[in-house]
């Protein structure tokens, strides 16, 4: 990891505490929008599609 990546994810990660009005940024983009915020995740979807089988989560049909 390198110290760009590392200032990044805690900037994003202070700025999700920061937040007290209920807005959220993904932890891995920084996106906005398509959050998935259950269990505390705040990932993007995409973000939680690449992540999902990493965590735990598993896909059924």
């Amino acid at each position: 990891m390198t110290q760009d990546t590392s200032e990044e994810n805690n900037r994003i990660e202070r700025s999700n505490e920061a937040k007290d009005d209920h807005r959220y940024v993904c932890r891995m983009t920084g996106r906005e929008d398509g959050l998935i915020g259950k269990y505390n995740i705040w990932l993007c979807r995409q973000s939680f599609r690449e992540l999902a089988p990493t965590i735990g989560f598993k896909k059924y049909d």
